[in-house]
């Protein structure tokens, strides 16, 4: 196929990001530090390797100037580089950045967390989401003296056992931590019910976004699920990583009124930068401390959770959001952004094909074939056609700082990719189109169809 696009411009080289990630190949396994930042998750040989950022937009090592979304896997809600976090954490690393005892920042951000999320009567920092799942799980474990953890058929929870024993990808795994954990549904109340019915006595936890991208909770579902874990004895953890400033700075739990015992958070917090969050009742969350005369739990104990740079940006973070509303900005963004995406797909003749859906600060698309299944040749030519027109993204993910101009670009950009993809499903194959293997699930049990091949 041509280099140039149908519009008679030349598409974007990669020439120097594909070096640089073939040398990530050699030295880092799966090419990335996290399995959705994988160069199989983008068409071949068109994976930028980013070198900076600035508001919505990010500049690769080729020089390629993109509109991203996504925004760092939905952890940066108010833009790259925002200054106020950039100087708040400036000004409080120059003074040194992780001792031997707490500093003050650790009781500020504790004060300011708290008053967000009035739910929780403590919190304890740490770097990753994973870290914070798992703390939670472990004690509910502990608080209710069962094994077994209920888990909502959501995409991903954590990177321990416990979860990945769930998934394709659980190799290395013993099969009897895998068979601790339980499946239930979203918005299926009498699958949950019947997972403790099963389990009598035995479940310890259940675990749960409130709400998804693409599925908001039913009337009373999350109320249901509270009653029922307060029937059987387990405890109710909501996963805050995505809800937490993207639907609400004080989550989900305080948007649909319903209170977890423990709920965790991390992503948009730090705008970017490491942190997360474990919060709860007192009653919970003091096992992991001194004031307790029963067996203490090994709750937390991380060098870095209460790192000052970490804590500075989730103050910082905190401050923006009671003073500039960026929720509001994503919501009209995404708002715009779906209605032209839509539209134009629409008038192409391909709306049941391609598809932006979800909630505007938190939108996705759905790519379809000439049957109108789901397609990951069809997404992987979206992509494809979308980075030829200079907007990275697995999704339409905004932040606070998408201009109207990001959008309007966006949309010039997508309606020439609709164009490729309206002629691919008119041919019946995205033969011809695609400049490469598609794209595949992220967490898969072998390399295979996009196995890297490196060299010695």
């Amino acid at each position: 196929m041509s280099n140039a696009r149908d519009d008679g411009s030349a598409r974007p080289s990669f020439t120097r990001s594909n070096e640089l990630q073939s040398r990530l190949n050699r030295l880092v396994p799966g090419g990335a530090h996290t399995y959705a930042r994988g160069p199989d998750q983008y068409p071949d040989f068109m994976a930028p390797v980013l070198v900076r950022g600035s508001g919505a937009r990010v500049w690769d090592a080729d020089g390629n100037n993109f509109i991203e979304y996504g925004m760092g896997l939905r952890s940066v809600t108010l833009g790259h580089g925002y200054r106020p976090v950039v100087n708040a954490v400036c000004a409080a690393i120059a003074d040194g950045t992780n001792f031997s005892r707490p500093t003050d920042l650790e009781l500020q951000a504790a004060e300011d967390f708290l008053e967000l999320v009035p739910a929780a009567d403590m919190v304890k920092f740490a770097k990753n989401g994973s870290d914070v799942t798992t703390a939670a799980v472990r004690l509910a474990r502990a608080v209710t003296g069962r094994e077994m953890v209920a888990i909502c058929n959501q995409p991903f929870f954590s990177v321990d056992d416990w979860f990945i024993g769930t998934t394709a990808m659980n190799s290395g795994v013993p099969t009897d931590i895998g068979a601790k954990s339980a499946g239930f549904a979203f918005n299926d109340l009498a699958s949950l019910a019947a997972l403790f019915d099963r389990n009598d006595g035995q479940i310890a936890c259940v675990i749960l976004e409130a709400a998804t991208a693409t599925a908001e909770p039913e009337p009373s579902f999350l109320q249901g699920v509270r009653a029922l874990c307060d029937r059987h004895g387990a405890l109710l953890i909501f996963d805050e990583m995505i809800t937490g400033f993207r639907w609400s700075a004080g989550g989900a739990q305080s948007l649909y009124s319903v209170e977890p015992d423990l709920s965790c958070w991390g992503k948009a917090m730090g705008n970017g930068f490491p942190i997360s969050a474990l919060a709860g009742k007192r009653e919970y969350m003091d096992l992991g401390g001194l004031n307790t005369d029963r067996e203490r739990v090994f709750l937390l104990s991380t060098t870095h959770g209460p790192e000052r740079g970490g804590l500075a940006a989730f103050r910082a973070v905190v401050h923006a959001y009671a003073t500039e509303d960026p929720i509001s900005h994503m919501v009209r963004s995404g708002q715009r952004l779906a209605e032209g995406v839509n539209r134009a797909a629409a008038e192409l003749g391909i709306a049941d094909y391609v598809q932006v859906m979800g909630r505007p600060s938190c939108l996705v698309f759905v790519t379809r074939d000439p049957e109108r299944q789901p397609s990951q040749e069809f997404r992987t030519l979206f992509l494809q056609e979308l980075l030829s027109g200079g907007v990275l993204g697995q999704s339409f993910v905004t932040s606070a700082a998408h201009t109207p101009t990001d959008i309007t670009d966006t949309l010039e950009a997508t309606r020439g990719a609709l164009q490729i993809y309206s002629r691919a499903i008119e041919a019946g194959s995205v033969a011809g189109f695609l400049r490469g293997r598609p794209v595949a699930p992220a967490l898969r049990r072998y390399a295979a169809p996009r196995r890297i091949v490196v060299a010695d």
